[in-house]
């Protein structure tokens, strides 16, 4: 399973939720949508978004940056990432 992070150069939010991906060890392609409007458009598609970051543990949408944290703090984001090892 693999760990997909769709963001743009400038976006805060695209990294600190890398921060958090980082802190846990996590390996993940990162998509960056900003000089190419196909890859923002195949986000969007698939996310149903179009802010960034864009996160996908397989084929779990887990959404932005606030997402990302609100899964760790409740205690989910470690055992969605164990699975994505």
């Amino acid at each position: 399973m693999t760990i997909e992070i769709y963001t743009t150069r400038t976006c805060p939010f695209c990294i600190r939720a890398k921060q958090l991906l980082d802190k846990k060890g996590a390996a993940y392609t990162e998509i960056d949508v900003g000089p190419d409007p196909a890859l923002r458009d195949k986000m969007t598609k698939r996310a149903g978004k179009r802010s960034v970051p864009q996160i996908f543990v397989g084929q779990t949408h887990v959404g932005g940056c606030d997402e990302l944290y609100a899964m760790d703090r409740a205690g989910r984001l470690d055992p969605l990432l164990k699975g994505a090892a």
